[in-house]
């Protein structure tokens, strides 16, 4: 449902009309030019324009005039940049304004306003939450900082652990669909990739807020901007008590954490330079995250996260290589603060990445070419080979006790040609797994568009990609889980059609897909194997006579004798439609203020699952059937926004509660508002989560705040 303005770097006449100070974009002193965000490349975007005539005189502008810049956007979706918006692939973009408006307090907040991503909660405020593209799971995406892969092989679900927060952020990028050819065995469904602000100017940026279930967070940020160089840095601390107790009366949901983060950038004309170092850290009390036998969980992230990029400017070949080092530290506690009831859970996990990218442009068109070495590297109390010489964990007496090492190798190739209102994108990834033993695979995907008018252009593509197991799915085989070692890589293929209409103030989009997924890994769980357990283990218990150990053993719930297991489960079949529409009230409907837009989306997912009736999944076999999303920007006076969001889900699958009964997930609406009064050094907001206080889960035993409210101010001065 998002959109943003397809910048593209003109000069326009800035005029300034009536005596609200309301102003009119007027390019060359008679046509504005609006563009929508559907198409973006790895280097840079273009707008892809529309004009609309204005008539000058009866909008009374003003004589003065100044003039004014739009950047040019640098969005990920291709392997080489292409002018003009000829890029044939939708990317969906939450833009600065989206961000700025949305009630959220975390990435993973925003992400559930993309009408195709499936946003799963454990805990709030960004504590731990799944995200999925198009009916996947959280394995099954690439998450992308600055372009860079940082997703952690160990598990997806501390995948968006990132060091930055909202108040850092440019945009948010969303790739739907297989994107191999483009980032690799990461991303089976599509990507996510966050983009940070680079500072244009010195200033410091300050905010405090809080909140309900004795929520605070804080945090700044400092830019500095001298000729070619650009450096800022920023911090945050967020903490919580929860909104949960434990039987025992303890809280459960709680949360704390802190991040750091620095950027830099040198440009000139002939190279440019781009930097990141990062840290996160933060623990959670995970209640009932990964099993019902303890409600006092908990689990503690540290994160950090370095990268280098370039870029040559000039000449007839372009030369992009980065190099990255990510280090991931996770301790998991099935009862939180006793390690003698069950010992904690130790991983490390390294990730060093270099990546050659580049391109150029001759007769038949513009080809890029290049490959990517990435290795991942753990060591672990019980992920892993046994190490032949085990290693002390920091700050503890233990030591790590297994560990594995795997290096992927992809070589790549793009061809791109543009042809008057055809653009084809054509090429593969070819990629090698020294972990699986696996030969070079070599995965196609073309993609095409047609401008039909000015206005309507059409899309079709055909990709595929793969995932590699994460070190969770291979090897953890405790607290109630049986991992398989031999899993076999995932596989997806998909092909796509849709439209996008863009004119006067509506912007509309609609796209068909069918995936073929085989060898989908999941956890799974067979109900029968469980009863059977169940009932033996209480005919063994009557037979001693022991009438006391049956009756107590009667509040236990058979989830005592359920194992769940990883397993190359099943082959699926989804078809899928999203549709979309965006008004501009603005350009719609110039002679009133109040309204200023209004976005609907919807997204319908069919799955067709080869599986036994018994088999209860984990993961894989849910998926949400239906999603709308909704949002309504208010202006109620120049300086008082009032942005109200709408959001209904229902999802395909089960659970079994903490009484053994087996429940369906049901259906649920939410309504989330945001009221602020900004100004040009400062801003005064109240945001309002779950308005009308419903009860819903996205995984089962695992229950949702109610009304979460929060206050909050935010100050900007320039240097």
């Amino acid at each position: 449902m998002y959109k943003t303005v397809f910048n593209k770097r003109e000069s326009f006449k800035f005029k300034h009309f009536s005596r609200k100070g309301y102003a009119l974009f007027a390019c060359l002193g008679r046509e504005v030019i609006v563009g929508t965000l559907s198409v973006a490349t790895l280097t840079y975007a273009k707008a892809d324009g529309v004009s609309v005539r204005t008539d000058i005189a009866e909008a009374g502008i003003a004589d003065t005039t100044r003039v004014m810049t739009l950047d040019e956007v640098d969005v990920t979706a291709s392997r080489a940049p292409l002018a003009g918006g000829r890029v044939p692939r939708i990317v969906t973009v939450l833009g600065r304004d989206e961000i700025a408006a949305a009630p959220a307090q975390s990435v993973n907040d925003l992400l559930k306003y993309a009408v195709g991503v499936d946003v799963r909660q454990r805990g709030p405020i960004g504590a731990q939450t799944d995200i999925g593209i198009r009916g996947g799971t959280s394995e099954h995406i690439a998450i992308l900082l600055n372009g860079v892969n940082i997703c952690d092989p160990q598990t997806g679900h501390n995948a968006f652990d990132l060091p930055v927060d909202i108040s850092d952020i440019e945009r948010i990028e969303v790739v739907e669909g297989p994107a191999g050819r483009i980032y690799g065995t990461s991303s089976l469904l599509g990507a996510v990739n966050i983009v940070t602000k680079a500072a244009d100017a010195s200033s410091i940026e300050a905010r405090a807020e809080g909140g309900s279930f004795g929520y605070a967070d804080a945090g700044a940020r400092l830019g500095l901007a001298t000729g070619k160089w650009s450096n800022s840095i920023s911090g945050g601390y967020t903490r919580s008590d929860g909104y949960l107790r434990s039987k025992s009366g303890s809280l459960n949901a709680d949360y704390s954490g802190g991040r750091a983060f620095y950027q830099g950038r040198y440009g000139d004309g002939s190279v440019a330079l781009d930097w990141h170092a990062g840290v996160s850290t933060k623990g959670w009390g995970s209640n009932t995250f990964y099993s019902t036998l303890s409600d006092e969980q908990y689990e503690h992230t540290t994160k950090y996260f370095t990268a280098v990029k370039a870029e040559t400017k000039g000449g007839w070949f372009h030369f992009l290589p980065s190099v990255y080092w990510n280090r991931f530290n996770d301790r998991y506690e099935f009862y939180r603060g006793a390690p003698d009831s069950s010992p904690f859970n130790y991983h490390r996990t390294d990730v060093i990445g270099l990546n050659l990218n580049s391109w150029f442009d001759w007769t038949l068109g513009r080809t890029a070419f290049g490959a990517e070495v990435r290795n991942e590297d753990i060591i672990s109390t019980t992920l892993g080979e046994p190490l032949s010489s085990p290693k002390p964990i920091h700050g503890t007496d233990r030591e790590y006790t297994c560990g594995l090492n795997r290096t992927n190798i992809s070589l790549y190739l793009e061809h791109n040609v543009v042809w008057r209102r055809l653009t084809v994108s054509a090429g593969f990834t070819a990629v090698r797994n020294t972990w699986s033993e696996m030969p070079f695979k070599i995965y196609p995907g073309i993609d095409a568009s047609y401008a039909l008018t000015t206005a309507l252009k059409a899309y079709a593509s055909f990709n595929m990609s793969l995932r590699m197991p994460s070190f969770t799915e291979l090897y953890y085989s405790v607290d109630g889980h049986k991992a398989d070692k031999h899993l076999k890589p995932e596989e997806m293929s998909a092909v796509e059609g849709g439209l996008r209409y863009s004119a006067g103030g509506v912007s509309a989009t609609l796209s068909v897909y069918r995936h073929w997924g085989k060898n989908m890994i999941d956890w799974i769980m067979d109900s029968i194997q469980a009863d059977e357990q169940t009932s033996r283990q209480g005919a063994d218990m009557a037979s001693g006579s022991d009438a006391n150990l049956l009756v107590n053993s009667s509040a236990r719930s058979s989830s005592l004798y359920q194992v769940w297991t990883s397993v190359n489960h099943a082959r699926i079949k989804s078809t899928g439609i999203e549709a979309s529409v965006a008004l501009d009230f603005r350009r719609l409907l110039p002679v009133q203020r109040l309204l200023r837009s209004f976005d609907v989306a919807y997204s319908y997912i069919d799955q067709s699952q080869r599986r036994e009736e018994s088999i209860q999944s984990m993961y894989a076999l849910e998926y949400l059937r239906h999603k709308v999303v909704a949002r309504l920007g208010i202006d109620i006076l120049p300086s008082l926004a009032l942005d109200v969001n709408y959001r209904f889900q229902e999802r395909v699958g089960g659970y079994t509660d903490t009484d053994g009964v087996d429940r369906r997930y049901k259906p649920y609406s939410l309504v989330e508002a945001r009221l602020a009064w900004n100004c040009r050094q400062y801003s005064l907001y109240v945001e309002a989560n779950n308005l009308f206080n419903t009860d819903y889960v996205d995984y089962g035993n695992v229950p949702q705040p109610g009304l979460w409210v929060m206050a909050g101010a935010k100050l900007n001065f320039r240097l």
